[in-house]
């Protein structure tokens, strides 16, 4: 990760933009719709520590990775994967580093520390693919250094943007991942305090990781700049 390149999420960091030396980077998919949530959440509450746990579409693999789902239902051996997708969790993304993780959660920890501008913050990541076409889902559990209100929680996330509540428990409304395809909004829902800690929180997170994890993040960038340009002229 260049210190000289931006990760840039426009409503999370956007006025980082011109922090560069001629290149700004998209983050990784699955950093991009964490730290919509967490923005404003450590903006009020200030993050005190990070537990990511992904479960991540084959998509993000590419094409062979959508085809190994594919052709495992029909008994066909993997290409992309070491081992089945289908019908299986594989609690490996990318390559396995030194210390036991791979680089995807290297990747979401470095890349959450930048963005969110907390280079110290303490947070660890189990990154695992799914045999889902598209759309990543995240469990992310937070613990902040001030209590909250789960009522007011709720409140600051709904009118933040670029993201949508689905939260209701009582008629089993929470985010999946055939109802994110297509859509350039992070979803965020089973939004609950952790009261194992003094001040935690556990949010669901779901979004297109071909859309909000890639292009549709690109193309924001790429309005916001012409946008602020267009102001100064």
């Amino acid at each position: 990760m260049d210190p000289d390149v931006p990760l840039i999420v426009p409503e999370v960091n956007g006025n980082k933009m011109y922090d560069n030396k001629g290149i700004i980077a998209n983050p990784n998919c699955s950093t991009i719709q964490a730290v919509l949530p967490l923005k404003p959440l450590d903006d009020k509450y200030k993050i005190k520590r990070i537990v990511y746990s992904t479960y991540q579409a084959v998509s993000g693999a590419g094409k062979t990775g959508v085809e190994d789902l594919e052709n495992g239902a029909k008994g066909i051996p993997p290409k992309k994967f070491p081992y089945p997708i289908f019908n299986n969790c594989l609690p490996h993304i990318d390559v396995f580093m030194d210390d036991g993780y791979t680089k995807e959660e290297h990747k979401m920890i470095n890349e959450t520390r930048k963005i969110l501008n907390k280079p110290d913050l303490p947070i660890t990541a189990t990154t695992v693919r799914v045999p889902v076409i598209n759309c990543h889902s995240e469990s992310i559990n937070v613990e902040f250094e001030e209590d909250f209100d789960i009522y007011d929680v709720k409140i600051l996330l709904q009118n933040y943007p670029g993201i949508i509540v689905v939260d209701d428990p009582e008629k089993n409304y929470y985010p999946i991942a055939t109802k994110a395809d297509g859509y350039d909004e992070v979803f965020v829902g089973r939004i609950r305090r952790d009261y194992s800690v003094k001040s935690g929180l556990n949010l669901w997170v779901v979004a297109d990781n071909l859309r909000r994890g890639a292009a549709s993040n690109a193309i924001f960038i790429l309005e916001k700049l012409i946008n602020e340009n267009m102001t100064r002229i």
